[in-house]
């Protein structure tokens, strides 16, 4: 049989796409693979069912041209037996005769069908037709799934964020969706994972995969197989070929968070599928390119990384091209309740309640705290608030004041509500010296005085000063 497909659209690009054929016939096999191959698909042709099923072992599609009449069986066995994953857009191949197999397959969830022979025009129209089903599927899951507080609330003191989030979607799609990579900064709860989704459904590949990898939960030794797949017999254990999940985000995007935590050679690889953008499985002898968006993010100072030689420069270079840092929320201001009244409806709306207001008091409380996990921690202030309590107005009772989140009469006097320990560590030395100087000058200079200011001996602040060198006046000390 003759299938003309020398001329399909230019413009049904499938460019880091994986797609399974399997048709029996091995010249039309071969010419499709090789158009296939030419619209940018990384194409896997199989002759009969057997072989289909090494390929889908091997890894998902994103993509399947499936002939129904095939040597050992009928393709329709592969829809029965669920071995496409449920993202694969499935394409049907069938002669006019078989059509009753194509409305079988159709009702096992295939997308679509093509009746041979075909031409080009037509095998474009169903591939497109195939992508926007697709997108059109998930885009419904995620509506039917997404969870309260997954949109970034951008408040007006967020306006030049949300500008510079706006410019950078802009350039990524005038560029095909081809930009550098985003890195996002930001301490524990601040929402980088809310940003690095409002930047996949609002860019161009919003219709495809957003892989979310936690790189702190990745096992060191299984961290270079996880991201970027192994092939069979590749190390212990490995019997069979496995997809990674730069692999499985290939068209999408892939959100790396807290990227610091994998070892500087997986760092160096990391590099290297940004750059090339081609990855290679551990045990393969030759790379696959992967179209991927890459957004990573950390609470973490990439500088003093790098400077302690815990995160490669020539990477942090990389990624710093496009970086966006968020604020905590104890310093959004008045933005802490128009953040807390907008979750709380969602919330509301979460647990099939009436929306409730809250009150003038608990807006000071809310105001008041230090958040030190962030709008995270609200989010969870505000589900107890909905769930145990009774009043017809929100009032936060057990909320805390003091960065442990201790109630507000323990909060010692001279600390900064708003201060709480950074992320990449605290010197308890230095503010021990801070305090000793602070009290060494209030004191005038005088040693007993500033002890009797910390409530500590005298010999204690003498030993500290001792130990940098001040100089320590006697005369002065017998006071």
């Amino acid at each position: 049989m003759v299938v003309t497909i020398c001329g399909i659209m230019s413009s049904c690009d499938l460019s880091g796409l994986r797609v399974l054929l399997v048709e029996d016939e091995a010249m039309l096999r071969r010419r499709l693979a090789a158009q296939l191959e030419r619209l940018g698909g990384e194409v896997a042709a199989a002759e009969d069912l057997r072989t289909a099923r090494k390929f889908l072992a091997a890894g998902g599609f994103d993509f399947a041209l499936l002939d129904v009449n095939l040597p050992d069986g009928l393709g329709t066995d592969l829809l029965k037996e669920k071995a496409f994953s449920p993202d694969t857009g499935v394409v049907v191949l069938t002669a006019h005769g078989g059509v009753g197999g194509a409305v079988e397959a159709m009702r096992l969830g295939a997308l679509d069908y093509l009746l041979k022979p075909f031409d080009a025009e037509q095998l474009a129209l169903v591939i497109e037709r195939t992508r926007t089903a697709r997108q059109s599927a998930r885009a419904e899951k995620h509506r039917q799934t997404g969870q309260p507080g997954d949109d970034f609330f951008f408040s007006p003191s967020m306006a030049a964020l949300e500008d510079q989030l706006k410019r950078i979607l802009a350039a990524d799609e005038r560029t095909g969706g081809s930009l550098a990579p985003i890195l996002i900064q930001g301490e524990t709860g601040a929402g980088k994972t809310a940003i690095a989704r409002w930047l996949h459904r609002h860019g161009p590949r919003s219709g495809k995969e957003l892989v979310e990898v936690n790189c702190s939960a990745l096992p060191e030794t299984l961290a270079e197989s996880e991201l970027f797949g192994h092939e069979a017999g590749a190390f212990t254990d490995a019997k069979r070929a496995r997809m990674g999940l730069f692999e499985a985000a290939s068209g999408g995007t892939l959100f790396l968070d807290e990227l610091p935590s994998l070892s500087l050679p997986i760092q160096a690889k990391v590099l290297t599928a940004i750059e090339d953008r081609k990855i290679r499985r551990v045990g393969a002898t030759k790379p696959m390119a992967v179209d991927v968006r890459l957004i990573a993010a950390t609470g973490r100072d990439l500088k003093q990384w790098v400077a302690q030689g815990r995160f490669r420069e020539d990477l942090f270079q990389r990624l710093d091209l496009f970086r966006v840092v968020l604020p905590p929320l104890r310093e959004r201001g008045e933005d802490i309740v128009k953040l807390a009244e907008v979750l709380a409806l969602r919330l509301c709306q979460k647990h099939c309640v009436d929306a409730r207001p809250i009150s003038s008091a608990a807006k000071e409380r809310l105001m008041k705290y230090a958040w030190p996990g962030n709008v995270r921690e609200l989010a969870h202030e505000l589900e107890r608030a909905i769930v145990f309590e009774d009043q017809a107005e929100l009032e936060f009772l057990h909320l805390g004041a003091s960065p442990a989140g201790l109630p507000a009469g323990d909060n010692p006097e001279w600390l900064n509500p708003s201060f709480r320990l950074p992320e990449q560590g605290f010197s308890l030395n230095a503010a021990i010296d801070c305090l000793v100087d602070l009290a060494m000058n209030q004191a005038q200079g005088n040693i007993s005085a500033a002890a009797r200011l910390l409530g500590m001996p005298r010999d204690f602040v003498r030993y500290r000063l001792k130990q940098r060198g001040v100089a320590d006046d006697s005369n002065q000390g017998s006071v």
